[in-house]
């Protein structure tokens, strides 16, 4: 495995076409401006390198030399570190505890609705449908008061909740009029260049027309 990564002098990324959680990994790389090469693959047509690689037959992959990553949020926080600018978490360890902490939660009660509403069982996806809607709605007062996520400044947890909010019209969501806020700090996410620059060309499409 090793040997394979060591061929590579330049950061690789294998991530499919619309995975949230991939997008999320992009956003960062993004953010930071580092030299990548993202390498898009179907589940079911992933190159055999890919196999050798991640142990847990997975597609989001991160390679930087010898180091091979599988998971999403050690990927964000080793590229946070890699690259320590701009940074995208605190400094000081308690605020960086609550990040990773609002992160957590950001994957528990919102990422892992996701399966579910994207599943072919109907009652499985209006169930997931309204716990996303009704989590988000939840949260949106605390985007009255800050720029970010419970934070004047973007940090990591705005790279998890950005793809998620870019995905809302396609997983069929509105919010009421009391999600304006969340609304609101969503369309000044998707104004970033990184945010943009992020975007896989079917993610694009989500917002075409």
């Amino acid at each position: 495995m090793a040997s394979l990564a060591n061929r590579r002098s330049l950061m690789v990324l294998y991530s499919d076409k619309t995975s949230p959680i991939g997008h999320a990994v992009r956003i960062v790389l993004a953010e930071k401006d580092v030299n990548v090469e993202i390498n898009y693959v179907d589940e079911n047509d992933k190159p055999e390198v890919l196999n050798e690689l991640n142990p847990y037959n997975t597609i989001l992959t991160l390679i930087d030399r010898d180091l091979v990553l599988y998971d999403a949020q050690i990927m964000m926080e080793y590229l946070d570190e890699r690259f320590p600018h701009p940074p995208l978490t605190p400094v000081d360890p308690v605020s960086r505890a609550g990040n990773r902490q609002l992160r957590y939660r950001v994957m528990k009660d919102l990422y892992s609705a996701i399966e579910d509403l994207e599943s072919e069982n109907d009652i499985a996806a209006a169930n997931a449908k309204k716990v996303l809607r009704d989590n988000l709605t939840s949260i949106a007062p605390a985007f009255a008061n800050t720029s970010y996520f419970m934070s004047e400044d973007y940090t990591l947890v705005d790279c998890c909740i950005a793809p998620l909010m870019w995905r809302l019209t396609r997983y069929g969501i509105k919010l009421p009029l009391s999600g304006k806020p969340l609304q609101q700090y969503a369309d000044r996410l998707f104004e970033r260049d990184a945010f943009k620059a992020s975007l896989s060309k079917v993610e694009e499409e989500y917002h075409e027309g």
